[in-house]
């Protein structure tokens, strides 16, 4: 009851403050697990995310987050949980993969840091990792705008990107890389996208 409060006050805010518009909705199909992978450009993108999805939606965000308890509390609400950076993070997995187990979509930000491709950053493996290991679809998220108060964002959904061919338990670096590449390419591509 909780969330679905919060959720709700999220949304009038988005509409309000953030006026999000959202393109190509009709790629999340009502049921089925995803993972939805979106460029970061800020700390709002979590709770955006979380509000614009009608689906029941996990954030997955840095531990560091986590720190503070209103933050933590409010972050628990918004089904956002934590992941340690740059660490092979077992617990993170598993609860991400029973998040898809269980039907319902799962957001990452491969960039791993907020602005990590301006900065020369590369994509991190988690989100193909994940794709690779279950054979889920990947929803590609190009967020635009300046993410500013009052300044229009616009989150443009792409098509779902299906891996399920190299569906592997272990998948080897390689394959990682060219998967997560490609991921990225089409983040990037719905980021330049005009609207």
């Amino acid at each position: 009851m909780i969330r679905k409060i919060v959720i709700a006050l999220l949304r009038i805010f988005n509409l309000l403050v953030f006026r999000v518009k959202k393109i190509g909705e009709e790629n999340i199909s009502k049921e089925g697990p995803y993972i939805m992978c979106a460029n970061h450009r800020s700390n709002w993108d979590p709770p955006i995310l979380v509000a614009s999805t009608k689906r029941l939606n996990y954030i997955m965000a840095k531990e560091e987050l986590f720190k503070n308890n209103f933050i933590k509390w409010f972050a628990k609400k918004c089904c956002v949980f934590p992941v340690k950076r740059g660490k092979k993070d077992l617990e993170s997995i598993k609860f991400s993969l029973k998040v898809l187990k269980e039907g319902n979509i799962l957001t990452i930000f491969p960039e791993g840091t907020r602005n990590g491709m301006e900065k020369n950053g590369k994509a991190q493996n988690g989100a193909a990792f994940l794709a690779l290991k279950t054979g889920v679809p990947v929803i590609p998220v190009g967020i635009q705008g300046k993410m500013k108060p009052f300044h229009k964002v616009i989150l443009n959904y792409g098509k779902p990107l299906d891996y399920s061919e190299f569906k592997t338990t272990k998948p080897e670096k390689e394959i990682l890389d060219k998967v997560s590449k490609d991921i990225m390419d089409n983040i990037i591509m719905l980021t330049e996208e005009k609207i």
